[in-house]
C-alpha cells in the first residue's frame, strides 16, 4: 500500500473509545475533531486534492460509535484480581458482592450486572453509571468509584465498600424494632446527603433516583482521649456515621436531559409530566421523602390517592414528634411548585440545619483536639522515657566514677603504709 495512503487511513480512523456524555471536555474534543476534518484531503488518480471547505455532511458530525459490552470482553478479571467474600445486595441492575482485592488486600463492593446486557436498556444504565462516577471523582458523600470492565456480557463496577450497608436496610430494621432515627439524626442525614447533592448538581448533573436503598452508610471508629494521666483506659471509642450517595444509573445532565424515571414512590410529579425546567429540584423532593422514610413513616405509596396527596404537599404521617420548624422544612422540600423548593446549597445553609452543621464542625474540632491531646500525652511519655534513660545512664556513669575513685584511693593508701612510715622497735631491759 502507498505510504501516503496508509498515513491518510491512519489519520482518519475513528478512535475506538467511548465518549463520556457527562463531561464538557468530550464535547470540546469532538468539536475539535470535526473542525480538523473541515479541510479534507482526498485521493484521486494518485494525486492529493483539497476537499470542500463548505458545509459538513451528516456523517462527519456524528459521534464515534459506542463500544458495545461484547467488544470489551476479556479474561475474567473478577476471579483473577478479586476474592469474593459474600453477596451483600441485589436489585434490578444485578447483584453486589463484597470482595477483597488479591493485590492490595483491601475490601471493595463489586456490582455485577444481569445477563444478557449488551444492547439492552440495562447496558445504557450501566454505562451511564460508569460515566457519572468517572466525572464526579471523589467526594465524602458520594460512593467512591475505582474502575469498571466487561466480562461475558456482564458489566462490573468496582466501588468503595460501605461497611454500614444501605439506609434502606437500616430503615427496615428500625421499622421492625420501632426504633427510629431521632430529629438530630434525621437532620444529620439530611445535611450530609444535601452536601452530596450539592456536589453532583455543581457538575450540572442530577441523580434522579434518590431513595434509602441508594444511600449508603460508612461507619468509622473515632478515638477520644478523656481520662486523667496515669489511667490505663484513657480513650473512648465512638462511631462516626457518614452517608454516601450511590447507584448513579439514572444520572443525567441538567441541559438536554435523557430522563429514566426512578422509583415511583420518590418520583416528583413534574418529572412524570415531563417538565424538566427545574430538574435538580426533583432530587430535593426525593430527599425529603427519604428523610420521612427514615423517621419511621409507613411505606410510601407507589400510586393512588395517597401518592397524589403527597404531590400536593401533604406530609405522610410520622410516628414521632418532630419540631415544627423541621416539619416546615420537609414540607417546603415537597412543595408542588418545584421552583419554590430549596436548592441543595440553600438546604445546607438553612437555619434549621445550621446547628447540626455547627455541631458537625464542633465534632471535627473535638476529634482534632482529642488527637492533639493524645499526641501530647505520647510526647510527654516519650520525654519521661528519655529522662529516665538519661538518669539511668547518669547513675551508671556515677557508679563507674565512684568505683574508679575508690580503686585509686586504695592504691594510694598501700603506698603510704609500705614506704613512708617507720616500723616501731621495742626494747626491753632487765
Amino acid at each position: 500500500m502507498d505510504l501516503s495512503k496508509l498515513l491518510f487511513l491512519t489519520r482518519n480512523r475513528t478512535p475506538h473509545v467511548n465518549v463520556n456524555p457527562f463531561t464538557p471536555d468530550s464535547i470540546y474534543i469532538h468539536s475539535s475533531s470535526v473542525q480538523c476534518r473541515r479541510r479534507k484531503r482526498t485521493h484521486r488518480d494518485g494525486e492529493m486534492m483539497d476537499g470542500s471547505d463548505g458545509e459538513l455532511d451528516d456523517e462527519s458530525i456524528r459521534p464515534a460509535k459506542r463500544i458495545p459490552i461484547t467488544e470489551s470482553n476479556m479474561k475474567s478479571r473478577y476471579t483473577t484480581e478479586f476474592h469474593e467474600l459474600e453477596k451483600i445486595g441485589s436489585g434490578e441492575f444485578g447483584s453486589v458482592f463484597k470482595c477483597v482485592k488479591r493485590l492490595d488486600g483491601c475490601i471493595y463492593a463489586i456490582k455485577r450486572s444481569k445477563k444478557p446486557l449488551a444492547g439492552s436498556v440495562d447496558e445504557q444504565n450501566a454505562l451511564r453509571e460508569v460515566y457519572a462516577h468517572a466525572v464526579l471523582g471523589q467526594h465524602t458523600h458520594v460512593v467512591r468509584y475505582y474502575s469498571a470492565w466487561a466480562e461475558d456480557d456482564h458489566m462490573l463496577i468496582q466501588n468503595e465498600y460501605c461497611n454500614g450497608g444501605s439506609l434502606s436496610d437500616a430503615v427496615s430494621d428500625n421499622y421492625r424494632n420501632r426504633h427510629y432515627l431521632n430529629e438530630p439524626e434525621l437532620k444529620d442525614l439530611l445535611l450530609q446527603v444535601a452536601r452530596g447533592l450539592k456536589y453532583i448538581h455543581s457538575m450540572s448533573l442530577v441523580h434522579m433516583d434518590i431513595k434509602p436503598s441508594n444511600i449508603f452508610i460508612s461507619k468509622k471508629l473515632v478515638t477520644n482521649s478523656t481520662a486523667d494521666e496515669g489511667d490505663d483506659d484513657d480513650c473512648i471509642l465512638s462511631t462516626n456515621i457518614i452517608y454516601k450517595i450511590g447507584d448513579l444509573g439514572h444520572v443525567t445532565r441538567v441541559s438536554n436531559p435523557h430522563v429514566e424515571e426512578g422509583d415511583s414512590r420518590f418520583l416528583a410529579n413534574e418529572v412524570l409530566q415531563e417538565d424538566y425546567r427545574y430538574l435538580q429540584k426533583a432530587d430535593i423532593f426525593a430527599l425529603a421523602l427519604t428523610i420521612i422514610s427514615a423517621s419511621g413513616a409507613e411505606p410510601l405509596p407507589t400510586n393512588g390517592d395517597k401518592w397524589h396527596e403527597i404531590r400536593r404537599g401533604k406530609l405522610p404521617t410520622i410516628p414521632q414528634t418532630l419540631s415544627q420548624e423541621f416539619l416546615d422544612l420537609l414540607k417546603l422540600m415537597l412543595h408542588p411548585d418545584s421552583e419554590k423548593r430549596p436548592t441543595a446549597g440553600a438546604l445546607i445553609r438553612h437555619s434549621v440545619l445550621l446547628p447540626t452543621a455547627r455541631k458537625n464542625a464542633e465534632q471535627l474540632r473535638l476529634e482534632l483536639n482529642a488527637e492533639k491531646f493524645k499526641n501530647a500525652l505520647l510526647q510527654k511519655e516519650l520525654k519521661k522515657a528519655q529522662m529516665a534513660k538519661a538518669a539511668a545512664e547518669e547513675r551508671v556513669l556515677f557508679t563507674a566514677r565512684m568505683a574508679t575513685r575508690s580503686t585509686t584511693q586504695s592504691n594510694r593508701s598501700t603506698r603510704i603504709i609500705g614506704k613512708k612510715i617507720n616500723r616501731s622497735v621495742s626494747l626491753t631491759i632487765y
